[in-house]
């Protein structure tokens, strides 16, 4: 069974402090995650291997944006999301 079916997906977008490393201003900027929430009970299908895989699993949260735009207007120069977590657990 693909681990995929353990989890329901959503996006969702959280903000962070980040310091541009051009222009070395310091703004909040919307990153984009995906939540995948561990589901109830384990999809139709499994066996003992999937159940053991399945009790193990936790909920967590994928970070989809690795780069930004300076909002400065005379910047704009887009650059790394450095710091903060490609993964957190909920």
């Amino acid at each position: 069974m693909d681990e995929r079916a353990y989890y329901s997906e959503s996006p969702t977008t959280k903000p962070a402090n980040l310091n541009c490393p051009h222009c070395r201003t310091q703004n909040d900027y919307e990153l984009r995650w995906l939540m995948r929430k561990k589901k109830d009970r384990l999809p139709s299908g499994g066996d003992e291997r999937d159940r053991a895989k399945f009790a193990k699993a936790q909920s967590y949260m994928l970070l989809l944006d690795d780069k930004v735009s300076c909002k400065n207007p005379r910047c704009r120069r887009p650059f790394e999301v450095s710091g903060v977590k490609t993964v957190a657990f909920i």
